[in-house]
Formats: structure tokens, sequence, C-alpha cells
């Protein structure tokens, strides 16, 4: 079994970057993914402090709710990251979740081949979607992770949605499309690689 997690960057609990991103990880269980939704404001996260633990022993120094995040990520083949675009980037949260994976890296690139999407929702139909989306594909790449976008027929950077105040992305079907299109690909590419498939 494939599993694909979502994780999302707002700290709106109910926001629009967490409708889409549910909307994705149903379309990947659809195709047969099981998936998991982590909301980063529900956890205690704090920022990287640069100690380098992570790198001299492996762990890292913080002790807080980030650890269970990390094994999750380990358990996981898909990953698609959802936040709000804040100043034509990505959230603080999100970006402080970014920061506290380097664990993962120091400790031989435990996320290697795991397959990585974004969804991003800005507060206009060009308001930064696509550069928070490239922001979460270079996490991914740095980590060797596997980078896909949306599938087709839209197949471009991942889910992008608009939508200002709560609720705004339940009317924008573009958002929903991408977002579901995108769960699809990452579902698919995790269970083509976990079933060997050839391309």
């Amino acid at each position: 079994m494939v599993k694909v997690i979502g994780i999302v960057g707002s700290p709106r609990l109910e926001g629009n970057t967490k409708f889409l991103v549910e909307k994705a990880l149903k379309a990947a269980e659809e195709e047969g993914a099981e998936t998991e939704l982590i909301h980063l404001a529900k956890y205690d996260i704090n920022p990287c402090k640069s100690c380098m633990t992570c790198r001299k022993e492996g762990r890292c120094s913080i002790d807080d709710d980030m650890g269970k995040i990390l094994d999750k990520i380990r358990e996981s083949q898909g990953i698609i990251i959802g936040s709000p675009v804040y100043f034509g980037d990505i959230s603080a949260q999100t970006k402080i979740f970014m920061d506290r994976t380097l664990p993962l890296r120091a400790n031989g690139f435990e996320m290697r081949d795991k397959v990585g999407g974004a969804i991003t929702v800005g507060g206009s139909r060009n308001g930064g979607q696509e550069t928070s989306c490239m922001s979460i594909h270079n996490f991914f790449l740095i980590h060797e992770a596997i980078v896909v976008g949306d599938a087709s027929p839209t197949a471009h950077y991942g889910g992008t949605g608009v939508g200002f105040a709560v609720g705004d992305c339940k009317d924008d079907d573009v958002g929903i499309e991408t977002s579901e299109n995108l769960g699809r690909r990452v579902a698919r590419v995790a269970l083509k690689l976990h079933r060997g498939e050839k391309w």
C-alpha cells in the first residue's frame, strides 16, 4: 500500500488551503493510495536554531512536535504540501516546517524518491501561486524527492487556488480541478514506483 500525506501550512484551521489539500487527498485515495492530513497549525513546531545537532548526531535538538511529523514523512511514499501565498511566497508556518526537515537530509536523504507535489492559494488568480509552488518544488529537489505537477489535462505547477476569505475556494473550479489532478498524479507516480512498473 502506498501512503500519501497532505501537509497544510496555513494558520487557518478550516481555510482554503486545507480544502484544496483535502480534495487532492480524496483524488489520491481514488487512485488506490492511503492518505493522511497533517495540519501544521495543530502542532507545536519551533524554528530551526541552526545548531547543527542533526548533522552531527542525526537528530534534532528541539523537543517539540516536529519529530512526529518526520516519522509520518518517513512512512509515506507521496507528499503534498499546501500553503497560502503571503507576499508572493509560502507561509511562515510552511517555511518553518521545511527548515526543520534537515534531519531527513542529514540522515542520508530519507526523502529520496518520494513523490512530492504543491498546492498554493493566492488572493487573486495571479497572486503568487506559481512562485510559491516553485518554493515547494525547490524544497523537494533539495531532498532528492521526485517533483510532479498536476496531471493532464491541466498539467502545470500543481494545485493553484484563488481564495481570500474562508470558503472562497469552494467556488474555484480551476483550483479544485488542479488540486484533484495533482493528487491523482502524486498517487499514480508513487504507485508506479512502489510496484516497480515500467514507464
